[in-house]
């Protein structure tokens, strides 16, 4: 048989192998080309607890390192379970209402193949995590979106309510949210809330940012409302929440049957965590809350120093109650433009945030930073700013 040459070739998934290399990636390699400090990818330079990270290596030992439970280990889902009922007030059955997964995104991904049939339409909110559309599209979603108000990030509701309608199977909501800060607000999710209602929908909600949220604001979940209980499904992450992302742990509560709809996905990705990590993750759901709430407290000393240093170099800061990004206005030039000078020639990476928007017209002013960093880092990276733009300022 004569094979085919490489001219003839059949073409790749077209929803996928057409998206390119993610701007994280090459705002993260410019970077590294010119030395400078990275505010723009979002993971911590504090890390996690020792104590779990002692546990972790621990359970290589202590522990089977053969296949665990598909669902998780017993004793990471009760902590799961005993977590949800102390942070949020939810009521979750370890037995029939918990899953562990592969990080956040393997939930989110599990969840669309789990809850999707071809045709059914997602509502989600520009701008948003990058992952969120080409999971959808991939598990034959059709993705309806609805923009936040860049002014104030707030919800266009005439235009929420407008994007419902029959084929609406499900809204994922994103709150705090990446990348804005964002905490939506109780009449937001009320609103949300009697939609889902009206048109039969569930609600996926990522809730990986739940403990990162700032003195005046409060994070409530959209199942905690009245009637929803039995339609959302919520995802938390180890690694935002212990600051531990490599470890790539995560989790959904929800109903049992949307876990068992997730959890039939779940299978067939992954089927299962590596054991010593759930070991660890389980410990520190128990015993480290004083880390994670501690964290909340030092991001907001972060925020308020960043902001403060923003406004004084000129740029508009945007409102955040969570999550450890702000969103800075700068009105000058193309945003992808401006941060790959602010790179090259101030030695600080910020993240373009039309980046993260999957509609047409996105806003080109808007930068995200991330300032889940170091002091003295923080510190470096203002002083750059401002001596960058003080020379700008004399030039003109």
């Amino acid at each position: 048989m004569v094979s085919q040459n490489a001219e003839s070739l059949k073409p790749f998934n077209e929803n996928l192998s057409n998206l390119g290399t993610n701007i994280f990636s090459v705002m993260t390699s410019l970077s590294l080309q010119n030395k400078s400090i990275n505010l723009g990818q979002g993971f911590p330079d504090e890390e996690g607890p020792d104590e779990m990270k002692r546990r972790a290596g621990a359970a290589v030992f202590e522990h089977t390192n053969q296949y665990p439970p598909m669902f998780g280990i017993a004793e990471a889902r009760q902590a799961v379970a005993r977590h949800s009922a102390a942070h949020s007030g939810l009521a979750v059955d370890w037995q029939t209402e918990t899953l562990i997964t592969v990080g956040a995104t393997e939930a989110l991904a599990s969840a669309f193949m789990g809850i999707l049939n071809r045709g059914d339409e997602v509502i989600i909110f520009d701008p948003q995590y990058d992952a969120y559309i080409p999971l959808c599209i991939a598990n034959g979603g059709v993705p309806k979106v609805v923009k936040l108000d860049p002014s104030d990030w707030s919800v266009p509701h005439d235009q929420l309510a407008a994007a419902f309608n029959d084929k609406t199977k499900l809204i994922l909501i994103n709150s705090p949210h990446n990348p804005t800060g964002k905490v939506f607000s109780v009449e937001d999710l009320q609103f949300i809330a009697d939609l889902c209602k009206q048109w039969g929908a569930y609600a996926v909600l990522d809730e990986v940012y739940e403990h990162l949220v700032f003195e005046g604001s409060q994070h409530v979940s959209l199942r905690s409302l009245p009637g929803m209980h039995d339609r959302c499904i919520r995802i938390g992450s180890a690694g935002k929440t212990f600051s531990l992302t490599a470890w790539k742990v995560g989790w959904v509560t929800g109903p049992p049957a949307l876990i068992s709809a997730v959890a039939s996905a779940h299978q067939f990705i992954t089927f299962t965590v590596p054991s010593a990590m759930q070991h660890a993750v389980a410990y520190g759901l128990d015993n480290e809350a004083t880390f994670y709430r501690g964290l909340g407290e030092l991001l907001h000393q972060k925020r308020l120093f960043l902001e403060k240093q923003l406004t004084d170099v000129g740029f508009r800061v945007l409102p955040a109650q969570g999550t450890y990004f702000l969103v800075a206005d700068f009105r000058d030039e193309n945003d992808v433009q401006f941060c790959q000078r602010l790179t090259i020639e101030a030695g600080v990476t910020a993240i373009p945030v039309s980046a993260f928007y999957a509609s047409k017209d996105p806003p080109r002013s808007l930068i995200r930073f991330c300032f889940c960093k170091d002091d003295e880092k923080l510190r470096q990276a203002c002083a750059a700013l401002k001596k960058y733009f003080s020379k700008k300022s004399n030039q003109t």
